[in-house]
């Protein structure tokens, strides 16, 4: 029997009501952007001028999203022109309960694919943090990824940049000038934290450039207003290149989602971070 015109519009509205609510749960969270962003570092030695970091971050490994999402993101990595890749934490969704040996098994032989001529570079967030951590920090360490309070120099030409990964700010301790004591304090440092609130905390040593996660950009993102929820203290710390009195940070919006699985107007992203001395 044909459908009346208000039956049909009524089933169109219906129809297109359903697509747009499983939107930001069934498309936009699987979509990951590749962003290239440029920073200027005025320390950079001329040696690293236009040095390329991939930044991967929160990818929440679980039952969110399939191990091959997270092969594939590797996988597009492997893709890009860097020089080094540096990762800032949750790779598992670990909520309140134990961090299983299943999901520490799969999403650390992924990060062991990570490949650059200058290395890769890992510290841990939050959710990593559960009964569970020692074998989760025992599989970055032996896949020498762990950057947990440890600094290391990248040199090219006869000139260094430092690397240093801090402990995660809500369940471990960043201990910055600990990380960086021996380090020259006229040379460029660069900061892997998880947390972003990182940047407000008393400390002394002269940062670069600090390195985040955290907040996945709020995961839904209103037009004109932003992100309505970020899970941190200092609301101007959304994601993107953000300027502060001491410091300049990057935050990633990241790979995954945690507590409901969608995103909407905040893509899934790999950043690539373009270091120069001054922009032009």
């Amino acid at each position: 029997m044909p459908l009346s015109r208000r039956e049909f519009i009524k089933r169109s509205l219906l129809m297109g009501g359903g697509l747009l609510a499983a939107y930001p749960v069934m498309i936009e969270r699987f979509m990951v952007q590749v962003n290239l962003y440029r920073i200027a570092l005025p320390r950079l030695p001329e040696a690293f001028e236009n040095f390329r970091i991939v930044h991967l971050t929160d990818f929440h490994c679980g039952y969110k999203a399939s191990q091959a999402f997270f092969a594939g993101v590797i996988d597009k990595v492997g893709q890009i022109r860097k020089d080094a890749v540096v990762c800032t934490g949750d790779y598992i969704e670990g909520g309140k309960l134990q961090i299983s040996k299943r999901q520490i098994d799969t999403i650390y032989p992924l990060l062991n694919r990570l490949h650059a001529p200058c290395g890769v570079y890992s510290v841990f967030g939050n959710h990593d943090h559960r009964p569970g951590f020692d074998r989760a920090e025992a599989w970055l360490s032996r896949i020498g990824q762990n950057m947990r309070h440890k600094v290391r120099a990248i040199e090219k030409e006869g000139q260094r940049i430092w690397i240093g990964g801090a402990g995660d700010l809500i369940h471990d301790s960043p201990e910055i000038d600990v990380i960086f004591r021996h380090v020259p304090e006229n040379e460029c440092k660069i900061l892997l934290e998880h947390n972003p609130d990182t940047a407000d905390i008393e400390f002394k040593t002269r940062i670069d450039l600090m390195i985040c996660g955290h907040t996945h950009g709020g995961q839904v993102r209103i037009p004109f207003i932003g992100a309505p929820v970020l899970p941190v203290r200092n609301k101007k710390y959304d994601c993107g290149i953000i300027r502060t009195d001491r410091l300049q940070l990057f935050i990633s919006r990241g790979i995954g989602s945690t507590i409901l699985p969608l995103r909407l107007n905040c893509f899934p992203e790999i950043a690539v971070l373009e270091l120069k001395k001054e922009l032009v």
